[in-house]
């Protein structure tokens, strides 16, 4: 009778993980600052409500795709520059986008307006993370305590 072999757990490749977490990160930033951006919009003009919502959230983003979704520990105000020019670019990106959309249909249709712009987002959000995760995260990655080695009793009787 042979002893059972034991499996490590299968884990996705580390640029999942990273995605999965840039984009609940994210999204759960942009769902909350949509809903300030409409308490705000009611008391200050749109423009300026939106400039605040926007670098509030930029800075709040960064934070979390730093410590959370690229386990970085690089910190401080040039971080958040960086960040912010991405933001910047997938900005100019999407609404080149749009600008391209109202050159070539005078009127679209809202559904078409949405899915152009719906794509440019989806695309300027995976240009963000491939520059976050490769130009301004760079370094070495802090590993939570959980994920260190440790021994259960299914290894120390295996070494046994």
């Amino acid at each position: 009778m042979t002893a059972p072999t034991h499996r490590p757990p299968r884990t996705a490749h580390p640029l999942i993980g990273a995605f999965v977490r840039f984009v609940v990160c994210g999204g759960g930033v942009g769902l909350v600052s949509g809903g300030v951006l409409v308490l705000l919009s009611e008391r200050i003009p749109l423009v300026v409500a939106n400039a605040l919502v926007t670098v509030i959230s930029t800075v709040i983003a960064t934070e979390l795709h730093s410590r959370i979704s690229f386990r970085s520990d690089r910190r401080g105000w040039r971080i958040h520059l960086q960040s912010g020019m991405t933001v910047a670019v997938s900005y100019a990106f999407t609404t080149g986008a749009l600008l391209l959309l109202h050159a070539v249909e005078t009127s679209p249709s809202l559904m078409v307006e949405q899915t152009v712009y719906l794509s440019a987002s989806a695309v300027a959000g995976v240009g963000r993370f491939a520059l976050l995760r490769f130009a301004v995260f760079t370094g070495p990655v802090v590993v939570p305590a959980e994920a260190g080695a440790s021994f259960g009793k299914s290894s120390v009787a295996i070494a046994a």
